[in-house]
Protein backbone atom coordinates (compact mmCIF):
# COMPACT_ATOMS: atom_id res chain seq x y z
CA UNK A 1 0.00 0.00 0.00
CA UNK A 2 1.15 3.98 -0.26
CA UNK A 3 -0.18 6.08 1.55
CA UNK A 4 0.40 8.61 -1.19
CA UNK A 5 -2.34 7.48 -3.80
CA UNK A 6 -6.28 7.06 -2.41
CA UNK A 7 -7.92 4.66 -4.30
CA UNK A 8 -11.56 5.60 -4.56
CA UNK A 9 -13.34 1.80 -4.51
CA UNK A 10 -16.62 1.39 -2.86
CA UNK A 11 -15.55 -1.21 -0.63
CA UNK A 12 -15.42 -3.13 1.35
CA UNK A 13 -11.83 -3.23 0.40
CA UNK A 14 -10.13 -2.89 -2.86
CA UNK A 15 -13.20 -3.56 -4.80
CA UNK A 16 -16.73 -2.29 -5.42
CA UNK A 17 -19.87 -4.52 -3.79
CA UNK A 18 -22.26 -2.91 -5.32
CA UNK A 19 -21.88 -0.92 -8.84
CA UNK A 20 -22.26 2.31 -9.13
CA UNK A 21 -24.16 2.73 -12.75
CA UNK A 22 -22.65 5.97 -14.47
CA UNK A 23 -24.33 9.25 -15.27
CA UNK A 24 -23.94 11.32 -18.67
CA UNK A 25 -21.87 13.79 -16.70
CA UNK A 26 -19.18 11.19 -16.17
CA UNK A 27 -18.46 11.31 -19.96
CA UNK A 28 -18.63 15.05 -20.02
CA UNK A 29 -15.79 17.56 -20.08
CA UNK A 30 -14.23 17.54 -16.81
CA UNK A 31 -11.29 19.85 -16.74
CA UNK A 32 -10.35 23.83 -16.41
CA UNK A 33 -9.48 24.56 -20.25
CA UNK A 34 -7.41 27.54 -18.56
CA UNK A 35 -5.53 25.51 -16.15
CA UNK A 36 -2.24 24.76 -17.12
CA UNK A 37 -1.59 21.08 -17.42
CA UNK A 38 -4.78 19.33 -17.16
CA UNK A 39 -5.46 16.70 -19.72
CA UNK A 40 -8.55 15.24 -21.25
CA UNK A 41 -9.78 12.68 -24.04
CA UNK A 42 -12.46 10.73 -25.23
CA UNK A 43 -10.91 7.50 -27.11
CA UNK A 44 -13.13 5.14 -29.18
CA UNK A 45 -11.96 1.92 -31.43
CA UNK A 46 -13.56 -0.88 -32.76
CA UNK A 47 -12.93 -4.44 -35.04
CA UNK A 48 -14.69 -4.35 -37.82
CA UNK A 49 -16.10 -7.38 -39.81
CA UNK A 50 -14.41 -6.78 -43.19
CA UNK A 51 -10.80 -6.94 -40.93
CA UNK A 52 -10.34 -3.06 -40.24
CA UNK A 53 -9.53 -1.91 -37.07
CA UNK A 54 -10.19 1.44 -36.24
CA UNK A 55 -9.17 3.85 -33.31
CA UNK A 56 -10.07 7.60 -32.75
CA UNK A 57 -9.31 10.08 -30.31
CA UNK A 58 -11.00 13.43 -29.34
CA UNK A 59 -9.03 15.64 -27.36
CA UNK A 60 -9.96 18.82 -25.14
CA UNK A 61 -5.97 18.60 -24.30
CA UNK A 62 -3.57 15.77 -25.68
CA UNK A 63 -2.57 13.51 -23.03
CA UNK A 64 0.93 14.31 -24.03
CA UNK A 65 1.01 17.87 -25.84
CA UNK A 66 -1.64 19.58 -24.30
CA UNK A 67 -3.31 20.46 -27.76
CA UNK A 68 -6.98 20.21 -28.46
CA UNK A 69 -7.58 17.83 -31.45
CA UNK A 70 -8.66 14.43 -33.13
CA UNK A 71 -7.21 11.62 -34.36
CA UNK A 72 -8.23 8.97 -36.51
CA UNK A 73 -6.09 5.58 -36.77
CA UNK A 74 -6.93 2.65 -39.44
CA UNK A 75 -5.28 -0.64 -39.60
CA UNK A 76 -5.66 -2.19 -42.73
CA UNK A 77 -6.50 -5.96 -42.89
CA UNK A 78 -3.12 -6.00 -44.73
CA UNK A 79 -1.64 -4.70 -41.77
CA UNK A 80 -1.18 -0.97 -43.16
CA UNK A 81 -1.03 1.46 -40.50
CA UNK A 82 -3.08 4.95 -41.39
CA UNK A 83 -2.73 7.70 -38.77
CA UNK A 84 -3.82 11.27 -38.95
CA UNK A 85 -3.13 13.48 -35.99
CA UNK A 86 -4.77 16.90 -36.46
CA UNK A 87 -4.66 20.15 -34.05
CA UNK A 88 -6.82 22.46 -33.55
CA UNK A 89 -7.09 25.63 -30.96
CA UNK A 90 -8.58 25.45 -27.90
CA UNK A 91 -11.22 27.68 -29.22
CA UNK A 92 -12.27 25.25 -31.54
CA UNK A 93 -13.74 23.01 -28.65
CA UNK A 94 -17.33 22.66 -27.93
CA UNK A 95 -18.16 20.67 -25.12
CA UNK A 96 -20.92 20.01 -22.51
CA UNK A 97 -20.23 19.64 -18.85
CA UNK A 98 -23.56 17.82 -18.08
CA UNK A 99 -24.09 15.25 -20.90
CA UNK A 100 -21.35 13.61 -23.44
CA UNK A 101 -22.17 16.56 -26.55
CA UNK A 102 -18.64 17.32 -28.44
CA UNK A 103 -17.45 18.96 -30.99
CA UNK A 104 -14.31 19.94 -32.13
CA UNK A 105 -14.17 21.88 -35.96
CA UNK A 106 -16.71 19.77 -37.72
CA UNK A 107 -15.71 16.50 -35.82
CA UNK A 108 -18.81 15.63 -33.19
CA UNK A 109 -19.89 13.18 -30.27
CA UNK A 110 -23.43 13.16 -29.72
CA UNK A 111 -25.16 10.41 -27.58
CA UNK A 112 -29.21 9.34 -27.74
CA UNK A 113 -30.12 8.25 -24.12
CA UNK A 114 -33.69 6.85 -25.39
CA UNK A 115 -32.58 3.72 -23.72
CA UNK A 116 -30.71 5.35 -20.91
CA UNK A 117 -28.83 2.27 -19.48
CA UNK A 118 -28.12 1.06 -23.03
CA UNK A 119 -26.98 4.24 -24.68
CA UNK A 120 -26.30 5.06 -28.29
CA UNK A 121 -23.48 6.84 -29.70
CA UNK A 122 -22.50 8.63 -33.05
CA UNK A 123 -19.08 9.44 -33.44
CA UNK A 124 -18.51 11.69 -36.63
CA UNK A 125 -14.45 12.49 -37.72
CA UNK A 126 -13.41 13.75 -41.48
CA UNK A 127 -10.34 14.76 -41.90
CA UNK A 128 -9.39 14.97 -45.55
CA UNK A 129 -9.31 11.55 -47.18
CA UNK A 130 -10.26 9.69 -43.74
CA UNK A 131 -12.77 9.54 -41.75
CA UNK A 132 -15.06 8.02 -39.40
CA UNK A 133 -19.20 7.81 -39.11
CA UNK A 134 -20.04 5.01 -37.00
CA UNK A 135 -22.76 4.58 -34.29
CA UNK A 136 -21.82 2.67 -31.18
CA UNK A 137 -25.08 0.53 -29.67
CA UNK A 138 -24.10 -0.65 -26.34
CA UNK A 139 -24.48 -3.84 -24.99
CA UNK A 140 -23.33 -3.49 -21.47
CA UNK A 141 -23.70 -1.00 -19.04
CA UNK A 142 -21.45 1.88 -18.44
CA UNK A 143 -19.06 1.36 -15.45
CA UNK A 144 -16.37 3.15 -13.79
CA UNK A 145 -13.89 1.97 -10.91
CA UNK A 146 -15.50 2.93 -7.83
CA UNK A 147 -15.73 6.72 -7.83
CA UNK A 148 -14.16 6.78 -10.99
CA UNK A 149 -10.98 8.71 -10.11
CA UNK A 150 -7.70 8.10 -8.16
CA UNK A 151 -6.13 10.45 -6.49
CA UNK A 152 -2.13 11.04 -6.13
CA UNK A 153 -0.45 13.07 -3.52
CA UNK A 154 -2.66 16.48 -1.70
CA UNK A 155 -4.12 17.55 -5.51
CA UNK A 156 -3.18 15.38 -8.37
CA UNK A 157 -6.39 13.43 -9.52
CA UNK A 158 -6.51 11.04 -13.06
CA UNK A 159 -9.83 9.91 -13.97
CA UNK A 160 -11.05 6.88 -15.90
CA UNK A 161 -15.06 6.21 -16.95
CA UNK A 162 -15.62 3.34 -19.55
CA UNK A 163 -18.70 4.47 -21.28
CA UNK A 164 -19.14 1.49 -23.74
CA UNK A 165 -17.08 -1.80 -22.35
CA UNK A 166 -19.21 -3.05 -25.30
CA UNK A 167 -21.20 -2.19 -28.24
CA UNK A 168 -22.42 -3.04 -31.74
CA UNK A 169 -21.12 -0.85 -34.25
CA UNK A 170 -22.31 -0.07 -37.86
CA UNK A 171 -21.49 3.09 -40.10
CA UNK A 172 -19.16 3.91 -42.57
CA UNK A 173 -15.21 4.59 -42.67
CA UNK A 174 -13.58 6.79 -45.33
CA UNK A 175 -9.94 5.78 -46.69
CA UNK A 176 -8.40 7.28 -49.31
CA UNK A 177 -11.69 9.07 -50.23
CA UNK A 178 -13.14 5.40 -50.92
CA UNK A 179 -16.28 5.34 -48.46
CA UNK A 180 -16.52 1.58 -46.86
CA UNK A 181 -20.08 0.26 -45.11
CA UNK A 182 -18.94 -1.40 -42.18
CA UNK A 183 -20.08 -3.22 -38.93
CA UNK A 184 -18.63 -4.93 -35.95
CA UNK A 185 -17.83 -4.27 -31.96
CA UNK A 186 -16.58 -1.73 -30.25
CA UNK A 187 -15.38 0.59 -27.02
CA UNK A 188 -15.42 3.94 -25.63
CA UNK A 189 -13.92 5.02 -22.45
CA UNK A 190 -12.96 9.06 -21.60
CA UNK A 191 -9.43 10.18 -19.26
CA UNK A 192 -9.02 13.24 -17.23
CA UNK A 193 -5.75 14.17 -15.46
CA UNK A 194 -4.75 17.64 -13.79
CA UNK A 195 -0.71 16.74 -13.70
CA UNK A 196 1.77 14.60 -15.68
CA UNK A 197 1.36 11.57 -15.74
CA UNK A 198 4.74 10.45 -16.84
CA UNK A 199 6.01 11.81 -13.56
CA UNK A 200 4.88 9.10 -11.74
CA UNK A 201 4.27 6.53 -13.69
CA UNK A 202 6.67 4.14 -15.43
CA UNK A 203 4.68 1.74 -17.24
CA UNK A 204 0.79 0.56 -17.84
CA UNK A 205 -1.79 -2.10 -19.90
CA UNK A 206 -5.09 -1.86 -20.43
CA UNK A 207 -7.37 -3.78 -22.69
CA UNK A 208 -10.35 -5.83 -22.64
CA UNK A 209 -11.71 -8.96 -23.43
CA UNK A 210 -15.00 -10.34 -25.69
CA UNK A 211 -15.77 -14.19 -25.50
CA UNK A 212 -19.42 -14.97 -26.47
CA UNK A 213 -20.85 -14.53 -23.17
CA UNK A 214 -18.11 -11.74 -21.12
CA UNK A 215 -16.71 -9.11 -21.14
CA UNK A 216 -13.32 -8.21 -19.87
CA UNK A 217 -12.38 -4.40 -19.02
CA UNK A 218 -8.73 -4.76 -17.08
CA UNK A 219 -6.04 -1.82 -16.65
CA UNK A 220 -2.40 -2.46 -14.24
CA UNK A 221 -0.49 1.12 -13.48
CA UNK A 222 2.69 0.49 -12.25
CA UNK A 223 3.72 3.75 -10.18
CA UNK A 224 7.48 4.79 -10.04
CA UNK A 225 9.73 5.74 -6.52
CA UNK A 226 7.83 8.74 -6.03
CA UNK A 227 4.72 6.79 -5.51
CA UNK A 228 6.50 3.45 -3.62
CA UNK A 229 5.61 2.00 -7.13
CA UNK A 230 2.66 0.75 -6.05
CA UNK A 231 0.54 -1.15 -8.76
CA UNK A 232 -2.74 0.41 -9.49
CA UNK A 233 -4.80 -2.55 -10.47
CA UNK A 234 -8.60 -2.15 -12.14
CA UNK A 235 -10.73 -5.57 -13.62
CA UNK A 236 -14.01 -5.37 -14.11
CA UNK A 237 -16.11 -8.43 -15.54
CA UNK A 238 -19.96 -8.29 -16.86
CA UNK A 239 -22.00 -11.08 -18.01
CA UNK A 240 -23.96 -10.12 -21.16
CA UNK A 241 -25.26 -6.44 -20.24
CA UNK A 242 -24.36 -6.49 -16.50
CA UNK A 243 -21.24 -5.87 -14.32
CA UNK A 244 -21.09 -8.68 -12.16
CA UNK A 245 -17.75 -7.93 -11.11
CA UNK A 246 -15.19 -4.54 -10.49
CA UNK A 247 -12.17 -4.72 -8.10
CA UNK A 248 -8.55 -3.89 -7.56
CA UNK A 249 -6.99 -6.57 -6.20
CA UNK A 250 -5.62 -9.38 -8.32
CA UNK A 251 -1.91 -10.92 -8.94
CA UNK A 252 -0.55 -10.32 -12.34
CA UNK A 253 2.80 -12.33 -13.80
CA UNK A 254 4.40 -11.46 -16.45
CA UNK A 255 6.46 -13.76 -18.55
CA UNK A 256 8.50 -14.33 -21.72
CA UNK A 257 9.73 -10.82 -22.34
CA UNK A 258 11.02 -9.76 -25.63
CA UNK A 259 13.04 -6.49 -26.67
CA UNK A 260 11.31 -4.37 -29.80
CA UNK A 261 13.23 -2.16 -31.82
CA UNK A 262 11.11 0.49 -33.49
CA UNK A 263 9.51 0.60 -29.71
CA UNK A 264 13.01 0.91 -27.80
CA UNK A 265 11.63 -1.22 -25.18
CA UNK A 266 10.76 -4.75 -23.80
CA UNK A 267 7.03 -6.45 -23.67
CA UNK A 268 6.04 -9.42 -22.32
CA UNK A 269 4.34 -12.06 -24.22
CA UNK A 270 2.68 -13.67 -21.68
CA UNK A 271 0.18 -11.69 -19.21
CA UNK A 272 -1.42 -14.01 -16.29
CA UNK A 273 -4.06 -12.39 -14.58
CA UNK A 274 -5.18 -14.26 -11.19
CA UNK A 275 -8.04 -13.53 -8.70
CA UNK A 276 -9.94 -15.43 -6.18
CA UNK A 277 -11.48 -18.61 -6.29
CA UNK A 278 -9.25 -20.09 -8.91
CA UNK A 279 -10.63 -17.01 -11.45
CA UNK A 280 -7.70 -16.45 -14.27
CA UNK A 281 -7.19 -14.86 -17.49
CA UNK A 282 -4.20 -15.86 -20.18
CA UNK A 283 -3.20 -13.23 -22.55
CA UNK A 284 -0.41 -15.05 -25.15
CA UNK A 285 0.92 -12.44 -27.37
CA UNK A 286 0.79 -13.43 -31.39
CA UNK A 287 1.76 -10.33 -33.20
CA UNK A 288 2.35 -6.77 -32.58
CA UNK A 289 0.52 -4.33 -34.09
CA UNK A 290 1.78 -1.21 -33.57
CA UNK A 291 4.92 -0.27 -32.01
CA UNK A 292 6.09 3.40 -31.31
CA UNK A 293 8.89 5.14 -29.58
CA UNK A 294 6.96 8.20 -27.89
CA UNK A 295 9.88 10.34 -28.05
CA UNK A 296 9.10 11.48 -31.66
CA UNK A 297 5.62 13.04 -30.81
CA UNK A 298 7.72 15.28 -29.03
CA UNK A 299 8.97 18.60 -30.62
CA UNK A 300 12.65 18.46 -30.69
CA UNK A 301 14.09 20.70 -27.50
CA UNK A 302 11.32 18.71 -25.31
CA UNK A 303 12.59 15.43 -26.98
CA UNK A 304 16.33 15.98 -26.48
CA UNK A 305 15.83 17.12 -22.62
CA UNK A 306 13.48 14.03 -21.97
CA UNK A 307 16.02 11.59 -23.71
CA UNK A 308 19.30 13.31 -22.46
CA UNK A 309 18.43 15.10 -19.10
CA UNK A 310 15.45 13.10 -17.91
CA UNK A 311 16.93 9.44 -19.47
CA UNK A 312 13.27 8.69 -20.71
CA UNK A 313 12.50 5.78 -23.25
CA UNK A 314 8.78 6.09 -23.66
CA UNK A 315 7.21 3.18 -26.06
CA UNK A 316 4.04 1.84 -27.21
CA UNK A 317 2.48 -1.56 -27.78
CA UNK A 318 -0.46 -2.72 -29.23
CA UNK A 319 -1.00 -6.61 -28.76
CA UNK A 320 -3.08 -8.81 -30.90
CA UNK A 321 -3.18 -11.84 -28.06
CA UNK A 322 -4.69 -14.85 -27.45
CA UNK A 323 -6.88 -15.30 -24.51
CA UNK A 324 -8.12 -17.92 -22.28
CA UNK A 325 -11.03 -16.84 -19.52
CA UNK A 326 -11.76 -18.80 -16.48
CA UNK A 327 -14.07 -18.21 -14.26
CA UNK A 328 -15.96 -19.40 -11.39
CA UNK A 329 -19.99 -18.29 -11.62
CA UNK A 330 -22.15 -19.51 -9.62
CA UNK A 331 -20.69 -22.91 -8.36
CA UNK A 332 -19.66 -23.59 -12.09
CA UNK A 333 -16.72 -23.00 -14.02
CA UNK A 334 -17.03 -21.62 -17.23
CA UNK A 335 -13.72 -21.40 -19.94
CA UNK A 336 -13.97 -18.85 -22.75
CA UNK A 337 -11.14 -18.52 -25.74
CA UNK A 338 -10.46 -16.46 -28.52
CA UNK A 339 -8.77 -13.35 -29.91
CA UNK A 340 -8.02 -9.37 -28.15
CA UNK A 341 -6.49 -6.52 -28.20
CA UNK A 342 -5.09 -4.86 -26.01
CA UNK A 343 -1.83 -2.07 -25.10
CA UNK A 344 1.20 -1.35 -23.27
CA UNK A 345 2.89 2.25 -22.13
CA UNK A 346 5.99 3.07 -21.26
CA UNK A 347 6.91 6.71 -19.66
CA UNK A 348 9.82 6.00 -17.78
Amino acid sequence: MSTKIKEAWLGPGRKDGQIKPITPKDDALHIDMEKKGTREWWYFDARLDNGYTVVSFFRAKHERTGKTGVEITIYKPDGEKIQKVIDYSHSDLKASRDIPDLQIGKNFINVDFSNQELPTYEIFLDEGEYGLHLKYIAKTHGWKPGHGYIEFGKSNQFGWVVALPRADVEGTIKVNNETIQVKGIGYHDHNWLNFNFAMIIDYWYWGRIYSENFTVVFAYIKCNKRMDNYPIQVLMIAKNENVILSIGDYELVQNNFEFNDKAGNKYPKTLNFNFGNSNEIILEVQEIIDADNLLYELGPITRFLAKNLLRLKPGYFRLNSKFQLKLQIEGKTQVEKGITLHEMVITK
